[in-house]
């Protein structure tokens, strides 16, 4: 039987006491404890981006990070990123240019986007394609979701 950790995390802004086995996945905590499900469980091995959220402000595969090795540090989801219930000038973008077919991916691709262009400001669409380089979709071929990226970064100019 695997042993519980009890600590408080915060998620999005607001902090949470929770009990959960010691080989407890980031993603099983926020999707199964905290009911956060925007990000998906898709390849389970770090590799599609699905799961992508923010641990203090950096994207992080939550299906890779142990729940407990977050403990005092600050995680965001895609739940979390809009102010006040409001979309970002991203999220808008992607329903503006169909950047998104299943939705499946979404969510890490706005939290990999969003992280990049905060950190590059004007990138050019080279930039923004290999930024995407670990987030995978399987229905969109990337083309609006850049066209989404560089209307924000255009918007900004």
């Amino acid at each position: 039987m695997t042993e519980k950790i009890d600590f408080t995390i915060a998620v999005n802004g607001a902090r949470h006491a929770v009990s959960v086995p010691s080989d407890a996945t980031l993603l099983r905590l926020l999707r199964e404890d905290l009911l956060l499900t925007g990000a998906k469980r898709g390849c389970n091995q770090g590799v599609c981006g699905a799961c992508t959220v923010w641990i203090d402000g950096a994207p992080a595969r939550a299906c890779l990070t142990l729940a407990a090795n977050v403990g005092e540090r600050e995680v965001t989801t895609i739940e979390g990123i809009g102010e006040q219930g409001r979309l970002t000038a991203l999220q808008e973008a992607f329903v503006n240019h169909g950047a998104m077919q299943c939705g499946f991916c979404t969510p890490g691709m706005v939290m990999s986007l969003e992280a990049f262009l905060r950190d590059n400001p004007a990138p050019d669409r080279s930039a923004l394609r290999a930024s995407l380089s670990g987030q995978l979709c399987r229905c969109t071929g990337y083309s609006k979701i850049l066209d989404a990226a560089m209307a924000v970064v255009k918007d900004r100019k």
